[in-house]
């Protein structure tokens, strides 16, 4: 079975319990200031999880491409990878836990035909003021003993480890923010436990046995300011299976990077560093896993740079060939990554055909990293042999300072362990301390920008959102209808607004642009919202930034009689409360596309 087939089989199954497929959201995500990526299926949809209607109706179905930064560090082992596909369904206020636990127990087993007696559960068993969930332990006693198997011996429970919110256990949840008991799937490998992670084996236990294949969030709570949880209005079921995973338990195969998806890719890499993966695998994981990730990355737009996006993608990249480089030795700095990257794109193009079709700008993407990558590391090279008069012909380690050390950290962007390969030593822990302090005051700056761990419902947000359409609306009235946007991004502290325009908007434009905006503040237009069918709305004159991913019936706000836009919120509910609007400055982006900040007061 395939990977494609496991994405087909799940879609099919939910489409069938009256589950409307949704669109892959996009892996940069629009309007939400507080993550780089789309991490997870729920992400685009916390407004429904809040409560509010989603175009589509209660039952939702999807695959989404995801990728998680803050698992870079985790990659080497058996099942952790950055960048996957996250099989998802939800149920927003309608069915809850008595049929979500049986249905995705019938799904892995009968859809996909993974043996029951390899399959174990876990259950939230309380934590603080949040109660055991007796009722999901029940349901998984009912199934095991209809199965034929003990549930004393195949029901784990645990406390914080079984709840999900994006921030992780509830201590470190941020006001506003929604989260639940789940209820997780784990797959049990033949293989004999290592002692080294403890005493006894159980489902979370690290040492590779078992792997996490499905996980049910059941989320009915939401983060009060005082610390406690409320009950959301409404219970919601929101389920993620990572494919890549569901993969291994269907082969069997417990390395996830040997299964029929990856294994492809790790040929390509033994073929490239002419060593053996049996001998190399934590660095041929990671450069399978970064590669792939980046192949992702790029293919949505992103390019190397030194901040947000770009700076994750050029890690990714680089970190990659740090690891060839270990394999095959620096002396080498010229790396085919183009191999690689072809793989990736031939495996992964029946599940994302998009991939081919973009390939070779892609590739080309890069390999240009690549070639940035190797000057860098000459001109790091050239910079401590000029300052330590060393010869070409010196071989072996070389002492350096720690602060020279930190010096090519930061204005080369190399890594403790890149310097360390090049064959300088330096005082370790001094640079860590000056590791530390930069990393303080890098979090500091960050700390605003993604504050809240959840796409951003400030009020503040809230109504630079609502902004963000007058702002639509009044550039079409000064520049014609032929323009629309083409991104966007809300923070607390202003809004970025793309747009497709070949040349620089004069000051009289700009000038027209924020009049228009402000004159409808003050006319205290309101704000409402109307689902209605597609063609209704496009007969409307309903504006949209990307109308493929809307269904049958959409979500369209209306700002008095001047603005139509399908959006999924929320929205102020009268415009005099923005105030003020102020344009702050525009950019060229390239490719015909402009770029505006402004603000709200």
């Amino acid at each position: 079975m395939t990977a494609q087939e496991i994405i087909k089989k799940y879609i099919s199954f939910f489409e069938k319990r009256n589950h409307k497929r949704i669109s892959n959201a996009p892996l940069v995500p629009e309007n939400d200031p507080t993550t780089l990526f789309t991490s997870s299926g729920m992400q685009p949809l916390v407004a429904y999880l809040l409560g509010e209607p989603h175009p589509q109706g209660k039952r939702l179905v999807n695959v989404q491409n995801s990728f998680r930064a803050q698992d870079i560090e985790e990659i080497g082992d058996n099942r952790h990878t950055t960048f996957f596909r996250m099989l998802g369904n939800w149920s927003l206020g309608d069915y809850f836990k008595k049929e979500q636990i049986p249905w995705i127990f019938e799904f892995i087993t009968k859809e996909l035909g993974i043996p029951s007696h390899k399959l174990y559960a876990t259950v939230f068993k309380g934590y603080k003021d949040i109660a055991k969930d007796r009722e999901s332990e029940k349901l998984w006693i009912d199934i095991f003993t209809k199965e034929g198997l003990n549930p004393k011996e195949r029901i784990f429970f645990y406390d914080t480890k079984n709840w999900w919110s994006r921030a992780g256990e509830p201590d470190n949840m941020p006001p506003g923010e929604p989260g639940g008991p789940d209820s997780e799937i784990f797959y049990l490998f033949d293989t004999l436990h290592d002692a080294k992670f403890g005493r006894q084996c159980h489902p979370n236990c690290q040492c590779g046995r078992f792997m996490e294949i499905v996980n049910s969030v059941f989320m009915e709570y939401q983060k009060e300011k005082d610390g406690s949880f409320r009950k959301l209005p409404q219970k919601n079921v929101d389920h993620g299976a990572g494919v890549e995973r569901l993969l291994a338990a269907v082969e069997n195969q417990q390395d996830v990077f040997q299964t029929s998806l990856f294994a492809p890719i790790i040929k390509a890499i033994e073929k490239i560093t002419y060593k053996r993966y049996q001998e190399n695998k934590k660095e041929m994981r990671i450069i399978a896993d970064h590669m792939a990730a980046s192949v992702f990355i790029v293919e949505s737009g992103v390019l190397p740079s030194n901040k947000e996006h770009g700076y994750i993608l050029r890690r990714l990249i680089r970190r990659a060939l740090d690891n060839i480089n270990v394999i095959r030795g620096f002396e080498n700095m010229m790396v085919p990554t183009r191999a690689i990257s072809e793989s990736i794109i031939e495996n992964h193009k029946d599940t994302d055909p998009q991939l081919e079709k973009d390939s070779q700008r892609i590739i080309n993407t890069i390999l240009e990293e690549t070639n940035n990558y190797r000057f860098v590391l000459t001109r790091a090279q050239r910079f401590i042999k000029d300052k330590y008069k060393i010869g070409d012909e010196l071989k072996g380690q070389v002492e350096i300072d720690s602060d020279d050390a930190f010096f090519l950290y930061s204005s080369h962007g190399l890594s403790p362990t890149q310097i360390k390969n090049l064959g300088y030593v330096f005082d370790e822990q001094k640079f860590a301390e000056k590791m530390k302090k930069h990393q303080r005051v890098s979090r500091k700056g960050a700390s605003k920008k993604f504050a809240g761990g959840l796409a951003d419902h400030s009020e503040k947000t809230i109504m630079g959102h609502t902004a963000t359409h007058l702002l639509h609306q009044a550039i079409r009235d000064v520049l014609g209808n032929r323009v629309h946007q083409t991104g966007s991004n809300i923070t607390t502290e202003r809004i970025r607004f793309d747009f497709n325009y070949d040349n620089s908007l004069t000051l009289d434009e700009l000038k027209k642009v924020e009049e228009i905006v402000n004159k409808k503040i003050l006319e205290n237009l309101p704000v409402h919202f109307e689902m209605l069918p597609l063609k209704k709305a496009k007969k409307l004159g309903a504006i949209g930034l990307f109308d493929e991913k809307y269904g049958d019936k959409v979500k369209v706000y209306f700002i008095g009689n001047y603005s139509k836009e399908f959006c999924g919120g929320p929205h102020v509910e009268f415009t005099s409360k923005l105030k003020k609007f102020t344009i702050i400055k525009q950019e060229n982006i390239g490719q015909g596309k402009r770029r505006i900040y402004s603000k709200v007061s």
